[in-house]
């Protein structure tokens, strides 16, 4: 159903991006599992079929894209290799963008493999060139310890520059809602050092901008299309593009209806096969 409360002016969209859990997919608690929601196939393939371009973004950051794709393949998707993105992917253009030769990673393998793969020298916590990193990023840690919170710690208060794929608490899973990880290993550190991480998913201007290069179109141009008001619509928002919030993850229509004008979704629908009829494709 398309909600006709929320009915704001917005322009035509010229690219979509989707994110994951809760709009095209749901995983669950150990991210080893997907199920596709419905309608995500079909919208995928019409999209391609009009010539719409389109990506998908998650703030996942446990694997490389490279490594999920073909999960995300076998479940009937039509998104391509080079059209899943992490906020890995967008940490590493910053990352070279500003000239760091290394960085201290708080995360699984699979986030220092991304970087590296990316053209990003890493280091972990306790190993000898993390003490004079200049930088430090916390992603997807299921398994941090005190140690590593406390070597990240030293690194920030040393001048290191702070920063997290994801500061969100929560993301939807096939049994409801699960813990952030990142979330919360960033606010210990952020407590010691009163330094706040610079993000590099959603819903960060870094994250916006590299989805519209992405996608070859303006900001205004891109619709984003997710589940989360802190994520998504405020990531559109910030970017002046077109947000469409949809009712299959974390948040429910009474929940779209209470958030403020900066989360605010321009739509909300509860099925991500109603974009097509939202009059609002370019």
């Amino acid at each position: 159903m398309i909600h006709p409360q929320f009915d704001e002016p917005a322009g035509k969209a010229r690219g979509v991006m989707f994110d994951l859990d809760g709009t095209l997919i749901l995983s669950n608690r150990e991210l080893g599992e997907y199920r596709v929601l419905p309608g995500a196939v079909e919208t995928l393939t019409e999209l391609k079929e009009r010539g719409i371009p389109f990506l998908a973004l998650t703030n996942g950051s446990a694997y490389p894209a490279a490594s999920q794709a073909p999960r995300l393949h076998a479940l009937g998707l039509p998104i391509e290799d080079s059209d899943l993105f992490t906020p890995n992917s967008v940490a590493a253009e910053v990352f070279r963008q500003r000239g760091f030769e290394k960085v201290m990673v708080l995360g699984t393998q699979g986030v220092r493999d991304a970087l590296e793969e990316l053209g990003v020298s890493t280091c972990l916590p306790g190993e000898p060139s993390a003490q004079n990193a200049p930088a430090i990023y916390v992603a997807w840690n299921p398994d941090c310890t005190m140690e590593d919170i406390h070597a990240a710690a030293e690194a920030v208060l040393n001048g290191g520059a702070f920063f997290t794929a994801s500061d969100v608490p929560f993301f939807a899973t096939q049994t409801g809602r699960s813990f952030g990880f990142s979330c919360a290993i960033c606010g210990a550190i952020a407590r010691v050092t009163a330094q706040e991480p610079e993000v590099t998913g959603k819903p960060s201007l870094h994250a916006m901008q590299f989805i519209a290069d992405k996608l070859g179109v303006d900001l205004h141009e891109v619709m984003v299309l997710g589940d989360d008001p802190k994520v998504e619509t405020e990531m559109a928002r910030l970017g002046g593009a077109i947000g469409v919030g949809v009712t299959t993850g974390t948040t429910n229509l009474d929940e779209w209806a209470q958030t403020e004008q900066i989360r605010r979704p321009h739509r909300v629908i509860d099925n991500v096969s109603e974009i097509l009829d939202l009059g609002l494709l370019a």
